[in-house]
């Protein structure tokens, strides 16, 4: 069952209602979000109204008659192919890349990032949790490569980065900032910001995970940041830093056959 939370989508004084480059989505059992870089794919971004619902229940409202593959995510940097992760026990990884049409693929997130990536030209996809541990270990990178190795070229794909913790609600030690990147390249790129406690920094794993991007040679307007941090919109988004709980929202996206129309 969903949480009984009013829904917040209409109100005029909520920033959320109008984002750049983001589009809430309405349907018959609520609301979820859309990168509109990705318009051409089904996929969504899911809050917390749909609290209670995995990916079997969920991908109605995005698709109808694709398969659903999901993982049992462990904070790693390991990638597998969607017809590797179809049944019950899900196999622990925590990125998933289409390797046939119809696939649906989910990542479940409360404040690492959920990233979605699409290949216009071939209708492939790639679903990843990147939180700062699979970022330092270069899953977004591993994603790309698979699919790279399906026949993607990387230049066409199209990567929207979702709901995360913003970088002014996540303290971490600088030991853990290390294992991303070097410090200036970061601090240059807005995925670190000063904090006033000796040895430790504010860390934006979306731009952390959008320069290492940058660095594997996509281009800006290939990527979209969605600005909706987790921890500040307890609305429309669980998060583990703000409550200390373990609950989660869902975002998936579905591979295309070559053949169809987009």
């Amino acid at each position: 069952m969903s949480e009984h939370v009013e829904p917040p989508f209409d109100r005029p004084d909520k920033d959320f209602n109008t984002l750049d480059g983001w589009t809430w989505v309405g349907t018959y059992g609520g609301y979820y979000l859309q990168c509109d870089q990705l318009s051409a794919f089904e996929h969504g971004f899911f809050t917390r109204l749909w609290h209670g619902r995995e990916p079997d229940g969920l991908v109605g409202y995005v698709s109808s008659g694709v398969s659903v593959h999901r993982l049992k995510q462990i904070h790693s940097g390991r990638v597998l192919a969607a017809s590797d992760a179809q049944e019950d026990p899900w196999p622990e990884a925590d990125g998933l890349v289409s390797d046939a049409g119809g696939q649906s693929l989910w990542v479940a997130g409360a404040d690492c990032t959920p990233v979605l990536i699409a290949d216009p030209e071939s209708g492939s996809v790639a679903a990843c949790h990147a939180g700062w541990r699979g970022v330092a270990a270069g899953i977004l990178t591993t994603a790309i490569t698979q699919l790279e190795a399906s026949g993607c070229r990387r230049e066409q794909l199209l990567v929207a980065l979702g709901p995360a913790v913003s970088g002014i609600n996540y303290q971490v030690e600088r030991s853990t900032s290390e294992q991303l990147g070097p410090i200036d390249a970061l601090q240059a790129a807005g995925a670190l910001l000063d904090d006033p406690q000796q040895g430790r920094d504010r860390l934006d794993i979306r731009r952390a995970a959008h320069w290492q991007l940058l660095q594997f040679g996509l281009k800006p307007e290939q990527i979209s940041i969605c600005p909706l941090c987790t921890v500040a919109e307890p609305e429309l988004f669980h998060s583990w830093r703000r409550d200390q709980v373990k609950a989660v929202q869902w975002s998936g996206i579905v591979s295309q056959n070559a053949d169809t129309p987009r």
